[in-house]
């Protein structure tokens, strides 16, 4: 048996600062609005999806102490790939200089959890080292004319090193779902903006965030009294706290950066999780709950035990 354990952790973020009042200049919306609806102060925009994966990447391996050599592939979560064809993970890999495989996962934001579980199939097979990076830059996508949107979105990326190990390894459990049914709420077709119906959105979201987080507890065997840190996709504070409330897990114990980076699809959860452990609130042998949902409508949670 071959498990996985998690190495290295990095982040990029264009250099650009949105704030809430920049947005009131423009929109018919103000700092104090934005703020109680969706707990967003500012947001990072003007990024590129590949250009931000590289660099997480390449600050995830030097976190780790590792190579470009020392991986075996690149698995990018991505709603937003530079082009259709060819997929952006394999300009990330050219970029960093990863002399294996690349491919590129779409789940929406539930991508990097998905990943880490694809991660840990290919492990299981056989893989080597995969580099797990989740980019997206929202705002390519964006009508910044659409006052319910425009304050949810940033850009922004984050990576991890996940490595084989003897034995059933640091991923617990798992929990993956869709429903294609729901994928009017939430959409972008070729050449349009995104799309969303908030109240369903978040009627729907907080339902299945804690149906598949307990899910995924109990596989592992646990409680959510037993889970050291939440780590959930950065869609809404609002819905981060009646996802919490329905858990049973306090804010306290939960890693929140929407306040800074607005809603990064594939990348709220590095972004979260990497911001925890430069804090220090993530200690050796501490059990984490990844969870996340997304356009599709997809959801997906994992329980970790992160090892320092």
């Amino acid at each position: 048996m071959r498990g996985i354990t998690v190495r290295g952790c990095g982040i990029s973020l264009p250099d650009k600062v949105l704030t809430n009042d920049d947005l009131s200049a423009t929109l018919d919306t103000s700092d104090a609005w934005i703020i109680e609806r969706t707990g967003i102060k500012e947001r990072r925009v003007g990024g590129i999806t590949s250009q931000m994966g590289a660099e997480a990447g390449r600050r995830a391996l030097e976190d780790a102490g590792l190579q470009p050599a020392d991986v075996d592939v690149v698995l990018l979560a991505t709603t937003t790939p530079d082009a259709l064809v060819p997929g952006t993970s394999a300009t990330i890999q050219e970029q960093i200089g990863v002399p294996g495989g690349a491919f590129d996962l779409n789940a929406a934001c539930s991508g990097f959890v998905y990943g880490l579980v694809v991660a840990a199939g290919l492990v299981a097979v056989g893989s080597g080292r995969i580099l797990l990076i989740g980019s997206d830059a929202l705002s390519r996508i964006t009508d910044w004319d659409d006052r319910a949107l425009a304050v949810l979105v940033g850009d922004g990326a984050g990576a991890v090193v996940v490595e084989p190990v003897d034995g059933p390894g640091d991923l617990l459990s798992w929990n993956m779902g869709a429903d294609g049914s729901l994928r009017h709420l939430l959409k972008c077709d070729h050449g349009g903006y995104l799309f969303m119906d908030g109240k369903e959105v978040f009627r729907k979201a907080v339902r299945v965030v804690v149906e598949s987080a307990e899910r995924a507890l109990s596989d592992a065997g646990l409680q959510p009294a037993d889970v050291d840190l939440l780590v959930p996709h950065q869609a809404n504070l609002r819905i981060i706290q009646a996802a919490c409330q329905r858990l049973g897990i306090t804010e306290e114990r939960t890693a929140v950066v929407i306040d800074r980076y607005g809603n990064t699809s594939s990348a709220s959860i590095p972004l979260a999780l990497d911001d925890a452990i430069r804090n220090g609130r993530v200690h050796d042998g501490a059990t984490l709950l990844l969870t996340g949902f997304g356009g599709g409508m997809t959801w997906a949670s994992a329980v970790l035990r992160w090892r320092a």
